[in-house]
């Protein structure tokens, strides 16, 4: 099981997931989206494609961009398509 937690919420926690360059990506069915606001934010990787991004707010706090992931990846990365990654504080154990 794997599990994202920030502001001491768990924000997704999975029994699957995918690793891809040393991050964690979690199914986009593991995620509790009440925590979860679509951001305008994006990013490109000439591996996988371009990401887009979520904000994450629990308990009042916000972290901006949190999470991301790739709608439409390039194919070498199509079996993480919508799959979530976290960084920017979000803590995620295994």
């Amino acid at each position: 099981m794997v599990k994202a937690e920030w502001n001491g919420q768990v924000i997704a926690e999975s029994d699957t997931y995918e690793t891809v360059e040393g991050n964690i990506y979690f199914p986009p069915s593991s995620l509790k989206k009440e925590f979860f606001v679509d951001s305008s934010h994006q990013t490109t990787c000439p591996f996988k494609g371009e990401a887009s991004y979520y904000t994450v707010s629990v308990n009042g706090k916000t972290n901006k961009n949190a999470a991301w992931y790739y709608p439409s990846p390039k194919p070498v990365a199509a079996h993480i398509k919508n799959y979530v990654a976290f960084w920017n504080g979000v803590v995620v154990t295994k």
